[in-house]
């Protein structure tokens, strides 16, 4: 089987389409795809390097890189939780949630013009198509694979 002819090739073809765009958006405003993204998903109260990690897909200890260059840009600040001093959460700087404004306008601009040049119909085949797949891959269960 060619990779052209796989369904992983063609999600893998359009998310990378979609983040290139982002950044190529992104390095507009002095940021990047993976900032704006994190930066959407910093609530007020602060959210926590772990919950962050889940919603990126990454590790918590991958995080440490990006998180270090958001905060050397002041758009970010870190600080122990006052319960549980072991746990980090991630606050929004000023800075921060200005650019955070910025990022939502750009993915709901993005989002509108999708929303515009595909139908109702087109729309929910794919959301719902995009869903099961997710759930699949959860489910998936690979078999052993004989080795040449």
């Amino acid at each position: 089987m060619k990779d052209q002819e796989t369904i992983d090739y063609y999600i893998k073809l359009a998310w990378q389409s979609i983040a290139n765009k982002y950044n190529q958006i992104a390095s507009e405003y002095g940021i990047t795809h993976a900032f704006g993204y994190l930066l959407m998903n910093v609530a007020k109260e602060g959210t926590s390097v772990s919950v962050l990690a889940s919603l990126l897909g990454q590790k918590a200890t991958s995080l440490s890189r990006l998180l270090n260059s958001m905060e050397e840009m002041g758009l970010i600040y870190r600080q122990a939780d006052l319960q549980d001093k072991r746990l980090v959460k991630i606050f929004l700087t000023p800075a921060g949630v200005q650019k955070r404004k910025i990022a939502s306008g750009v993915v709901k601009k993005f989002n509108d013009y999708l929303s515009q040049n595909l139908n109702e119909e087109e729309k929910n085949i794919c959301l719902e198509t995009l869903k099961k797949i997710n759930r699949l891959t959860h489910d998936y269960e690979p078999a052993e694979i004989e080795k040449a």
